[in-house]
Order: C-alpha cells, then structure tokens, then sequence
C-alpha cells in the first residue's frame, strides 16, 4: 500500500537520493530542483514523499495556483529501481484524494502538464480520468481532471 508523507527535515535526503531511469530527466525534473521551488511557493504548495513499506519509493508536489484557481500536481516521479510495480497510480489516487480536502483553496480543477513523448505517463494520466486540454508548453500537453 502506497501513502503520502510530507517531506520535512527528516526526509527530504531521502528524496534526493531518488534516481529518475536512463533519458526520463526529459520528462520529470528531479526532486532537488522540486524542493526549490516547493521553498519559494511554501504557501501553496506541499511536497510528498510517495512511500510503500516504509521505503520512499517516489516524489511529487502538489501546488495551488490562486490566480486561476487550481490544484497543479508537479515533478511525479519513482525511483527507476521500483517502476512498473503501480507505485504510481496509487501514488495518484492519494495525491487527488488530498486535493479533493482543498487544503490551500476552493478548486474542483486539477492540472498537470505531461511530456508528449512520455506514453506511460499519458495512459497513466488518461487512465485516471484526465483530459488534454490542447494546451502545449513546449514539449509538454496539459491535461485536467475536474473534480465532481
């Protein structure tokens, strides 16, 4: 079972040390550069430690943009050691099920943006009920969930 725990001072070694496979540093920033921004948006925003029996097995970040308002999920990733095992989508079931507390903010969108190259991560999203918005950032399609 996969759970999400904040990073703090007694973890956040734990998230650098977190490896992204061969090529996927394309597709995901690493958590280092994550926890930088996680300190400049602190009032909007919270990282997570994506654990399973007690190990830290991934990273991701969620953000409350004010201006739009929505969730934004940022940076998901697992260590290139442990993929393929659903770390991920349980990973994303409980990030969707923090957002629908609305800890920072009244928003029934959730948004993220997905390399379009990254398919796994593209079916994963899709499975889960996010919808491109035809929106593209460079490299990357936005998608989103409303939450109902």
């Amino acid at each position: 079972m996969v759970e999400l725990k904040p990073i703090t001072e007694d973890n956040f070694i734990d998230a650098f040390n977190l490896k992204l496979a061969p090529g996927q540093d394309e597709f995901v920033s690493h958590p280092i550069r994550s926890l930088a921004q996680a300190y400049v948006y602190r009032d909007q925003c919270q990282p997570f430690g994506i654990y399973a029996d007690g190990t830290m097995v991934g990273y991701v970040m969620v953000i409350y943009d004010y201006d739009i308002p929505e969730y934004d999920i940022w940076h998901m990733m697992i260590d290139e050691s442990l993929q393929g095992r659903g770390y991920g989508s349980e990973a994303l079931d409980k990030v969707i099920d923090y957002i629908r507390t609305k800890p920072f903010g009244d928003s029934d969108r959730v948004a993220l943006t997905c390399n379009k190259d990254n398919a796994a991560a593209l079916r994963l999203y899709e499975r889960k009920g996010f919808v491109p918005t035809g929106a593209v950032y460079d490299d990357e399609i936005e998608l989103v969930l409303m939450l109902g």
